[in-house]
C-alpha cells in the first residue's frame, strides 16, 4: 500500500492483517535492509497473534524497493543507506504508518537493528503511540537522555558486537523504569535467516513483547 508522510513524501509499506478483529495495531520498523521478506514475515507472525502490523518501507526516501540480505557488501550498503536519512525524516514515515492502521485501537510500536533505536525515538517524540518495543537498538544509548512519552521494552544480546554492554549499562542505569532484557546472543538474534539467529532468544523475547502489548 502507499502512504503519504505529513511532508507530502509518498512511500510504500506492507500491511499483514489478522484473520478476524485486530486486537491492536503495531507498527513494524524495519532493520538497514529494508522492507525484506524477513521484516514481511515479522509482520505476518504478528498479524497471526491478531495484530494488524503495518511496516513503512524507509528507505523510500532514497529509492523505491530498496530490499538487501544479510551479507557484508549488504550491510555496508545498509548503513549507507540509513545514513542519508535523517531521524526525523524516518519519524515521519512510521507517523503516518501509525495513523494508517489507527481504526486497529491503540498501535504499539516494535522496532529491530535501526528500527529499535527508532522504535526508542518513537516512544519519545510520537506520544500517539501506545507502547513501545526496541530490539538491538545501536542508538539508544545515545539518545538515552531523551524521556519517553509512552512505556517502553528493550532487547539485547550479551554478544552483540556492535552494541557494548557498557552502554546497555547505560541505558539501564539512567532509565530504571524500563524493563532491559539482555540475552546470551548476538546481533539480530531475531532474524531467522542471519547466521547471529538463536530461536531460543528469539522466543523469550517475542513473549514477554506479547505480554507487554498485552
Amino acid at each position: 500500500m502507499e502512504l503519504t508522510a505529513s511532508d507530502g513524501h509518498k512511500f510504500s509499506a506492507y500491511k499483514a492483517s489478522p484473520a478476524g478483529n485486530p486486537v491492536a495495531g503495531l507498527v513494524v520498523i524495519q532493520e538497514i535492509f529494508g522492507v525484506n521478506p524477513h521484516i514481511q514475515d515479522v509482520c505476518d507472525r504478528y498479524a497471526e497473534q491478531g495484530y494488524l502490523a503495518i511496516a513503512p518501507a524507509l528507505f523510500d526516501r532514497i529509492s523505491p524497493n530498496i530490499t538487501l540480505d544479510y551479507e557484508s557488501d549488504d550491510v555496508t550498503q545498509g548503513i549507507d543507506y540509513k545514513m542519508q536519512i535523517s531521524d526525523e525524516q524516518a519519524l515521519l514515515d512510521i507517523d503516518a504508518a501509525r495513523a494508517a492502521i489507527a481504526s486497529a485501537g491503540p498501535v504499539n510500536v516494535v522496532g529491530y537493528c535501526w528500527g529499535g533505536s527508532l522504535a526508542y525515538l518513537s516512544a519519545c517524540r510520537l506520544p500517539d503511540f501506545n507502547k513501545a518495543v526496541g530490539y538491538y537498538g545501536g542508538q539508544v544509548a545515545q539518545n538515552i537522555d531523551e524521556t519517553p512519552q509512552i512505556p517502553v521494552m528493550l532487547h539485547f544480546g550479551d554478544q552483540d558486537a556492535s552494541i557494548p554492554l557498557k552502554s546497555v549499562d547505560e541505558v539501564m542505569t539512567k532509565r530504571p523504569d524500563i524493563p532491559v532484557y539482555i540475552y546470551q546472543a548476538g546481533h539480530g538474534f531475531n532474524c531467522d535467516r542471519r547466521g547471529s539467529y538463536d530461536a531460543a532468544s528469539a522466543k523469550l523475547a517475542l513473549d514477554r513483547t506479547l505480554e507487554f502489548f498485552g
